[in-house]
Order: structure tokens, then sequence, then C-alpha cells
């Protein structure tokens, strides 16, 4: 049960709704701003004598005859209610009330009616007036309950409101969690079929060679056992190289991937990378290296570790995806705060659908056909690149070749190191033994 409760303490008007389950205390102003949209003066007039004749509550009534005038009225001041007449010169029934709803839907409205217009009023209660009241039955309690009962019932309106968009915006939260552990155990599976797939093939490699070793070596020629143990040292590494990309795309899924700069001579790092390929692909197509006219001869600050997943993979797609004799070109520019990379092939291209997935886990284009791999070569270069703080873009071509362009900030070189010569750095460690480092 509800009850209201007046008390005036320094000139303060408080409403209270008694209730044992919200206890809810709902606060009105010392002055409360009524708009009268009201065409019959006479009836405005008595309506403003009426609510001076209150002394619990203090009204401010500002009186409009037409909606028009009223709808400009509420575009420049805020009132605390509207008591809206139906019948007006240039609006009828419930073409006065929708406009106001519209316009401003936080401000209570108590519908004026006629004895023979009830079922009209009740409608507008419907359709989001908060009460209605016959004019002839209008006395000083009614009207000033009225409008105390019809401000408390928008305020608990905007606040179910509210509550409701919260609610909401808490669902949606939720529902997009559950939705991203949905697509993560799909990655899982996903992952653990892969997975399962590319280790079973070079397993099966290293078993058979390693059968066919055992059971007739003294059978074979000196030329047929280099050839299977070459075999299984190539399986052996591509499953170092696929443990390899798991744990960096783990690293890079829990935030543990990041930049580890060394002093570094980038044009033969790059010389390095497309030498280990050449032979990796037994020289199936050229890799072209041009660098800017004034790029820098001295040693900079690289992630070595980071840059070599990045041009390794584009290169090596550039190769694997390029039909034999096609060229590939890989252009370094440098600038004042950033070096560009850009990796370009005359290969089988990527369509527009796929070029919306391709950095996705797991992801390979519609068109690779029976080329081998794991489609975790470009997640692994997006990744890398992220954690360089720098930015990939790829432009490609259905049968007219693709080119990946990164951008990579430049470092500043550490004072300390600037004296170390060249000859100091490649003498230091052999492309082989970088290379180790790398899959660790």
């Amino acid at each position: 049960m509800k009850k209201i409760l007046y008390s005036q303490r320094q000139n303060q008007v408080t409403l209270e709704i008694d209730t044992k389950q919200d206890g809810i205390i709902m606060g009105l102003t010392n002055v409360i701003k009524v708009l009268l949209i009201e065409d019959n003066i006479a009836e405005a007039r008595l309506l403003h004598e009426v609510l001076k004749g209150s002394t619990r509550q203090e009204f401010d009534l500002f009186h409009e005859k037409r909606l028009k005038n009223a709808l400009n009225t509420l575009g420049n001041q805020r009132f605390d209610i509207i008591l809206l007449d139906l019948t007006l010169p240039d609006s009828q029934g419930l073409d006065s009330l929708l406009p106001i709803i519209s316009q401003n839907s936080y401000i209570p409205i108590v519908v004026l009616t006629n004895m023979n217009d009830e079922e009209l009023a009740l409608e507008a209660v419907r359709k989001g007036a908060q009460d209605y009241l016959v004019k002839r039955h209008i006395t000083l309690d009614i009207l000033v309950r009225s409008i105390c009962y019809a401000i408390e019932r928008k305020q608990m309106e905007e606040k179910l409101r509210e509550a409701n968009q919260t609610l909401e915006k808490r669902v949606k939260e939720r529902t997009n969690q559950l939705l991203k552990a949905q697509e993560l155990n799909q990655l899982k599976s996903e992952f653990v079929s892969m997975l399962s797939h590319d280790f079973r093939n070079p397993l099966n490699t290293i078993l058979l060679s390693a059968g066919l070793l055992e059971d007739s070596y003294e059978q074979l020629t000196r030329e047929q056992q280099l050839s299977y143990f070459q075999m299984i040292r190539d399986a052996v590494r591509d499953m170092n190289q696929l443990l390899s990309e798991v744990l960096l795309l783990g690293k890079a899924d829990s935030g543990k991937l990041k930049t580890n700069f060394i002093e570094l001579d980038l044009k033969l790092f790059c010389q390095q990378i497309i030498h280990s390929l050449h032979l990796s692909f037994e020289d199936k197509n050229q890799i072209i290296l041009n660098f800017n006219r004034d790029f820098p001869t001295e040693l900079e600050l690289w992630d070595e570790k980071l840059l070599w997943h990045i041009l390794h993979n584009l290169l090596s797609n550039a190769l694997k995806y390029s039909s034999q004799g096609g060229k590939i070109f890989l252009n370094i520019i440098a600038e004042e705060k950033s070096v560009t990379f850009s990796v370009k092939d005359q290969g089988i291209g990527i369509s527009q659908e796929s070029q919306k997935h391709l950095f996705e886990p797991f992801y390979r284009a519609d068109n690779v056909g029976s080329i081998s791999g794991t489609g975790l070569g470009l997640s692994i270069v997006r990744k890398c690149v992220e954690a360089y703080n720098g930015d990939i873009f790829v432009e490609s071509e259905l049968d007219h070749g693709t080119t990946f362009t990164v951008i990579l900030p430049r470092q500043q070189p550490l004072p300390s190191k600037i004296g170390e010569s060249v000859e100091q750095r490649q003498s230091s460690v052999s492309y082989h033994e970088s290379t180790k480092r790398f899959s660790s």
C-alpha cells in the first residue's frame, strides 16, 4: 500500500512513497513548473486559480493556447509536468499527444478532457500519458494529487527504463562473452585437429624413412640413404617450425609477446633470410631485394626474432603461392621515423572475401588447392607487427599477385653500442645459429 506524505521543512517539499518493498523516496522541487496547453482562456484561468490555492506545494504555471507554440516553448524551457487539452485549434485528439512525447519523453503528461472524451483520454494514457482528468470534476486536491502522482510515476518509469537498458546491456555483454567462448572452443577444436594432422604427416615421414633405413639399409644405395636421412631432417624441421609458431601465438594471446631490441645490420639480415629461403625452395623463384638509395648503413635497433617471423613468413608464402620462375620483390624504404617492408609476388592472388579473414588463425584462402600450409603464418605476422606497434596492409587480385606492406617504427640507437662494427656483428653468429633462437 502506498501513501503520500507532504511535509514542509525549510521551504522544501518532499514526496515520500511509503512501501515495505522498495522504500523509495521521490523528490519534488520547491516550485513545480507546469505547462498548460489549453485554448479555452476561462478554463485556463480557473486551473491557475485552483493551483494558487495550494498550501502544500507551490506551482508556477505557464500557459499556451496552441500546440505549435507549446512545442517551441518546450524547446526553450524545462517543465516538470504538462497539462494537455486534447481539443486544440491546431491539433485534435492523440495528434496533440504524440509530438510532445516524441520530443519530450521525460516530461509527465496529464490529459484534460470533457465528459464525453473519457475513451479518448484512456487511449491517451495507453499511448504514454500518466493520467487524465475530467475538467468538470477537477478540485484542488484532485489536481495536486494527479500532478504529484504523474511526476512520481514518470520518475519510476524512467528508473525502470534505465534499469532495463542496463539489463539489456549486461545481457548483450554476456551474450558476446558466450559467443566468444564458443568461438574459442571452436578455435581450440580446430587447433587440435589441425595440429594433430600437421604433426601426423612429418611423423609418418620419419617413421617410414626410419623403417626403410632399418630394414633395407644394406640394399639401399648411398644416394637413397642420404635421401631418406634428408626426409627425416626436413620432417623434424617442419615439426619444430610448427611448434615455434604455436608457442609464438600462445605468447601473443597471453600478452607475453614483448619486443627485445638489439643492434642489427638490416641489409645483411634480409640477405641471410633470402639465402635460406632459396636453399629451402631450391631456387624455384628469385627474390629480388631492393633498398632505397639513402638507406642507412649503420647498425640500428631491431627485434631480430619478430622481424625474422614477419619477413620469413611473408617471403615463404610468396614463394609457395607463385608459379615456378616468378619473381618476388622485397622492397625496403627507410624514412625518418619508420621503415616500410613491401613483399610483392606474381602468384595466385587472394580473393576479396578471403582477404577479410586472412589474418585469422588456421584460415586458408579458398584458392590454395593442394598447396600445403597450416594457416598460422599470416596470423603470426600480424601478432608480431602488433607487438612492434606497426601496421600491415594487403593488396591482391586473383591471378595477378599479392603485395603485403609492413610499416615498423624505427628505434633510437643505444649510445654505448654505436661503436660496434658491422664486421663484429657479422662474425658473432651464423644465420643457422640465429634461426635456432627464433624457434626457441
